[in-house]
């Protein structure tokens, strides 16, 4: 496993950093790269390449592609992690925001896999593992904007999966459920912004409270369990197509599947108020 080479996006914290570690556990040569390197130092004390990359800025991430190529003549595993969470109502949230929101999390995204997808082609060789959500498969009030980037990850990733198929190209959707992370946080502190003194801030208040209760372990999992099933789907010969992992993982994507809209929305709305 030494010689082969993974990237792993928004690294600075939470899942990505988790994942960083584990893949160099694993005998990955790792690059984990964010904006924000400084926060980065501890994986670089380990032995994992750290540097500053910016998802929404191309030549960012054109730079980064072409300094792990001309470094080590191939990738062989992208992680797609990096991304955040903009909850508010769609009437308020500006519409600047709402692009920002796909910018990250589906155009940065698929930008990187243009950039990676020529070099793994040519090898007939190569793992794409985007972080999707639960999220992804259901929805939440004054969630819109959020749960719209991660249905879009879902549908492009599973005709991208096709299309890369006959190249040797594996793609992978990992469905983390409630994970104890700062996006968590930033994502509370979002909505409750947006919405003070408006029309929806009582129904922010509910929402943010059962935001809030994901950070307890009885509902949520730490990070690096999501970790653990990144490795394990960089390493599979044969990778499930989607792992959905954490606490109510696969108990959320069951009830979508099951449950008709109405049943879900009175589900929903009895959880969020």
């Amino acid at each position: 496993m030494t010689d082969r080479v993974a990237l792993v996006t928004g690294a600075s914290s939470g899942i990505g950093e988790a994942t960083a570690r584990r893949l160099h556990d694993a005998g990955f040569t790792t690059y984990a790269v964010a904006r924000r390197v400084d926060r980065m130092g501890a994986l670089a004390d380990t032995g994992i390449t750290t540097f500053a990359m910016d998802v929404t800025d191309d030549a960012s991430m054109t730079a980064g592609i072409e300094r792990i190529v001309g470094e080590r003549g191939r990738i062989d595993v992208l992680v797609n992690n990096a991304g955040y969470g903009s909850y508010g109502a769609v009437e308020n949230v500006p519409i600047d925001e709402a692009r920002r929101q796909f910018e990250v999390n589906v155009f940065g995204l698929a930008r990187l896999i243009q950039l990676v997808t020529p070099h793994m082609r040519e090898r007939r060789s190569g793992r794409i593992i985007n972080i999707s959500s639960v999220g992804g498969k259901y929805y939440e009030p004054l969630g819109a904007w959020y749960h719209a980037t991660k249905f879009a990850v879902e549908g492009f990733s599973d005709s991208l999966r096709l299309e890369l198929a006959p190249y040797g190209i594996q793609v992978v959707i990992v469905e983390p459920g409630p994970i104890r992370t700062e996006w968590n946080t930033l994502a509370r502190d979002g909505l409750v912004e947006s919405s003070a003194g408006t029309a929806y801030e009582q129904q922010a208040e509910g929402v943010r409270a059962r935001m809030e209760s994901g950070d307890r372990p009885a509902l949520s999992s730490g990070p690096e369990v999501v970790a653990k099933a990144i490795v394990k789907a960089a390493r599979a010969r044969r990778p499930r197509t989607r792992y959905p992992v954490g606490r109510g993982a696969t108990s959320i994507v069951t009830a979508r599947r099951l449950l008709p809209d109405r049943a879900l929305d009175a589900v929903i709305s009895r959880l969020y108020s």
